[in-house]
């Protein structure tokens, strides 16, 4: 069995890096940036040549940083690259460039291992993890995923915080989506008839992270995982959020979220909310761990029993 595993999650917005301990299962080094492959994807269908300089010259960065040999990186990708017409060029690319071979992952393949670094997550937290509803909010696409002890069932909705952005520039037709998306949630929620009542609802992904992160005080250079792990988020600290956000310059914005989300953060909360509503749920556990996670999980339970 290989001790260590480096997986990397590119999304339709960022680039996730991750060294990790098979035996200890611990995070041994990390690396995230913000890349935008997914930047005018909704107009032109591919990946422009610029998103693609900004995900080769990331890889090359988190080399250095996290000390990896690329060929041995588990590398997948997601919503942007199953929806452009030109991924199989990209790929090629990037693998020419850095040597990192990316697979595309499908939704449903993609919430299986976002379920799994959350159940880990959970545990680790000391959270029951037996009963709970998650949402991963990509820029490309939503994952919904019930889980009932060693069951589940999940849906990979299409539509992102920056797929919406980018599709609407008026309020009016971003919020009549919106409902038109709810009312999708709520049918496959419906359609598994089971009572949710009693399960926990529990978010991934960025927009849930900076949200709880603004709560406990911390901006994007403060910010510490281990903190914002099992952070309790409310409706109303999503409107916090959006007043901060409306009465704030560009440049304190950038402090609290980040370069490269300022654009799509407010989007990512109404998609947050929307699934507060959807679920009639008060409050969300918040977690950082991901699919990069659950890549890593995955890959060091393969080796084990191989």
């Amino acid at each position: 069995m290989k001790n260590e595993v480096v997986s990397i999650d590119l999304g339709s917005n960022s680039f996730r890096v991750l060294k990790y301990d098979c035996i200890k299962n611990e995070i041994l080094a990390e690396y995230n940036e913000v890349v935008g492959m997914a930047d005018g994807l909704v107009d032109t269908g591919e990946i422009s040549k610029e998103a693609q300089e900004r995900v080769v010259n990331a890889i090359l960065h988190s080399i250095n940083e996290v000390k990896y040999e690329s060929k041995n990186a588990i590398a997948v990708t997601t919503a942007a690259m199953r929806k452009a017409k030109n991924s199989e060029e990209v790929l090629k690319y990037f693998k020419e460039k850095t040597g990192v071979d990316f697979s595309i992952i499908n939704g449903k393949e993609e919430a299986r291992l976002t379920l799994l670094a959350v159940q880990y997550a959970l545990k680790r937290e000391k959270i029951d993890s037996s009963k709970f509803v998650l949402l991963d909010i990509g820029g490309g696409s939503t994952e919904i995923i019930v889980n009932t002890n060693d069951k589940y069932e999940a849906h990979s909705f299409d539509f992102g915080i920056v797929t919406m952005t980018q599709t609407y520039f008026k309020y009016h037709d971003l919020h009549n989506d919106l409902d038109v998306q709810k009312e999708k949630i709520k049918s496959f929620l419906d359609s598994l008839d089971i009572d949710l009542t009693d399960y926990s609802f529990v978010a991934t992904a960025g927009t849930p992270t900076t949200i709880a992160a603004i709560k406990l005080g911390q901006d994007f250079f403060s910010y510490d995982r281990n903190i914002v792990n099992g952070a309790l988020v409310n409706l109303q600290d999503l409107e916090d959020c959006l007043k901060i956000f409306e009465n704030s310059s560009q440049e304190e914005i950038m402090k609290l979220v980040g370069k490269g989300r300022i654009e799509f953060i407010e989007v990512g909360i109404f998609i947050y909310r929307a699934i507060f509503e959807v679920l009639n749920k008060k409050e969300s556990i918040v977690l950082d761990d991901g699919l990069r996670e659950g890549v890593a999980i995955n890959s060091c339970l393969l080796n084990t029993k191989c």
